[in-house]
């Protein structure tokens, strides 16, 4: 009985957190579908990720406030529907309900059949930006969960090199913790340009953090054609 009373005790107060959260009341004013939007307007902010134009590509999008986020970016006057200056495709395992313009491709982006269809979806053009909010679920077993986010991480950043343009970037979501300065590495062997970021907007007891990775490394031998 002990253990129950203090798991509520744990979620009314986490309930109480979310409720008075500012970045979920800024969430529920500017009509995003969750405070995870502040985070990227955050990391675009600080390094101009988001360009006119552009094909961007939302990994775990569901519920869909990054690819509502780069959607209001990719618009002209910055709405939420209308004129669309720009090509955002999502995907996610889990449903996300439609948003004016985002081409929605529900699957699991770690088998084969769903990369080759958002490999379809991307029909041969260079892909400017890759978000990705993936994260495994977590066991709470370190070793375990580290291997997991590793794996995501790096069906990620091998899209990215297979699909980027060359000043494309890649936005990806990892946690502190047993194999975080190997991915960090792998991203500095991969890209000129590495930067991890923590948003305001990412809670603070989180160990939740972001890198980015700008300007693909050119392969041994790839200047010679």
């Amino acid at each position: 009985m002990k253990v129950k009373t203090k798991s509520k005790k744990v979620n009314k107060a986490w309930l109480n957190d979310h409720v008075n959260d500012t970045y979920v009341k800024l969430a529920q004013k500017e009509g995003y579908r969750a405070r995870a939007a502040y985070k990227l307007k955050e990391i675009d902010e600080a390094l101009r990720l988001v360009k006119p134009g552009g094909l961007v590509v939302d990994l775990g999008s569901a519920p869909g406030a990054w690819s509502q986020y780069l959607r209001r970016r990719l618009s002209p006057a910055g709405a939420a529907v209308g004129e669309l200056n720009g090509t955002i495709i999502a995907l996610d395992m889990l449903p996300m309900e439609p948003i004016e313009g985002v081409t929605f491709l529900q699957g699991d982006f770690r088998t084969a059949e769903v990369l080759a269809q958002l490999q379809q979806a991307v029909a041969g053009r260079q892909v400017d930006l890759v978000v990705s909010d993936m994260a495994p679920n977590l066991s709470g077993v370190e070793s375990t969960d580290a291997a997991r986010i590793e794996h995501l991480v790096e069906l990620a950043l091998e899209f990215a090199q297979t699909h980027l343009k060359p000043e494309g970037a890649l936005v990806v979501k990892l946690f502190h913790g047993s194999g975080y300065s190997q991915l960090v590495d792998l991203f500095r062997s991969t890209f000129s340009v590495v930067k991890p970021i923590k948003p305001k907007a990412s809670r603070d007891k989180s160990s939740e953090t972001f890198l980015v990775g700008m300007n693909l490394k050119r392969p041994a031998g790839a200047e010679q054609s």
